[in-house]
């Protein structure tokens, strides 16, 4: 019997209302020995006043030692074993953008990037190229054409875009061309099994067709392709938890991943300010809310540790104003660490804080790496978030006689 069996049996129905504020990459690491965390660096008045009343600790996103994609990540953070249910990044950006997946395709997330004179990368996001520049180029490679296979390219925000292919016998399983480093050039596409042979070699035709196309920008010349997806199903919040679930966020890959898992996308927000007001527009429509705050993980991938602070800070700004709606669960946490120290995910636990009614206060006066390591929710896997949430709403009964 796994967690959503339980969850299934257990869950009952109340008037309830459960906030999960997720701030993408919240936990880092000091640049100096003694130094602090980006976290223990900002000033978070609004959350430090929440950690007096709450209890707080570290969840790991995965298992120990294992730094998450941010699908991962988030599956955790929804209840779902992220070892049993993988997501491609590909699925997970063309389904947030809307774009619906047939049975059969194969979606991937792209990047643009710069290339040098020798055809090695340079700036893996092509400088953070803005969605004015880069949108009309994923156009533009709309006149890609390969033999048999319909290939669509659709925009998505600053460097990325997706790309669909669909066609008999593609299968998702193929390699990412991103080296996840400078000074190298692209990885060919390599199959990792005989289904997806053909899907890496019209990948590869597509990236031989699109730098064609690209050699003569300055920033965005070349292109990387990122988590080649077939189609997922995986069981709803309505299923699995009895709630009706809504998601708040800006950035499509996030909304994808929320809807994949049957919550609503609701406004079309661009803010942080923006997000919170949907969700009092929203209030007495869903059960759950989960908003995604995306930049603190931007500015750890960044390696700019004052700008994480910075961002921080404009998260913990938002505190107050989510706690005037009265939720009964106020969640906050991230789907992973970025320390800006790596400029990348990492393996570290996240840290967590759950309010509610009925929590155990564990005596914390503050929210950060320091105190969650010592908090009442001890280290614990994220994939059991969910389950603590329900129980603190009172939306789970007893198991057993």
């Amino acid at each position: 019997m796994d967690i959503h069996d339980l969850t299934r049996a257990l869950h009952t129905k109340n008037d309830s209302k459960i906030v999960m504020l997720v701030a993408d990459g919240l936990g880092g690491l000091p640049h100096s020995p003694d130094g602090p965390t980006e976290l223990e660096a900002a000033k978070t008045p609004n959350l430090d006043k929440l950690a007096q009343k709450s209890v707080q600790g570290l969840s790991t996103p995965v298992l120990p030692g294992i730094a998450p994609g941010s699908g991962p990540g988030h599956l955790g953070l929804f209840g779902y074993d992220p070892l049993k249910y993988q997501i491609g990044r590909g699925a997970l950006e063309a389904t947030g953008i809307g774009f619906a997946l047939q049975d059969g395709d194969v979606a991937v997330r792209c990047n643009f990037c710069t290339l040098d004179g020798n055809g090695n990368i340079s700036d893996r996001r092509a400088g953070r190229i803005p969605t004015e520049e880069s949108a009309p180029l994923a156009i533009k490679l709309r006149e890609v054409k390969i033999p048999g296979i319909e290939v669509f390219v659709e925009p998505v925000k600053e460097h990325r875009f997706v790309v669909v292919l669909r066609g008999a016998g593609l299968g998702g399983n193929v390699e990412d061309t991103d080296p996840q480093a400078t000074g190298v050039p692209p990885l060919k596409p390599k199959a990792h099994d005989a289904d997806s042979e053909k899907t890496a070699e019209v990948a590869a035709e597509f990236v031989r067709q699109a730098q064609e196309l690209l050699k003569d920008e300055k920033k965005a010349n070349g292109l990387t392709m990122r988590g080649f997806a077939a189609r997922p199903n995986l069981p709803t919040y309505q299923a699995v938890y009895g709630l009706r679930a809504a998601a708040i966020a800006v950035y499509p890959m996030y909304k994808g991943l929320a809807q994949l898992v049957g919550m609503d996308i609701v406004g079309a927000p661009q803010t942080l300010d923006e997000q919170v007001q949907v969700m009092k527009d929203h209030w007495n429509k869903y059960d759950f809310f989960f908003l995604h705050f995306k930049y603190t993980d931007s500015t750890g991938e960044d390696g700019n540790f004052d700008a994480k602070v910075q961002r921080t800070e404009e998260f913990d700004a938002a505190i107050p104003k989510v706690e005037a709606l009265g939720p009964d669960v106020l969640i906050v946490t991230g789907d992973h660490s970025t320390p800006s120290y790596l400029k990348s995910h990492s393996w570290h636990p996240v840290p967590t804080l759950l309010y509610s009614h009925c929590c155990r206060p564990d005596g914390k006066t503050a929210f950060h790496e320091k105190e969650c390591i010592t908090g009442g929710l001890g280290q614990f896997e994220a994939k059991y978030l969910m389950s603590l949430a329900l129980a603190n709403a009172g939306r789970m009964g007893k198991y057993g006689a």
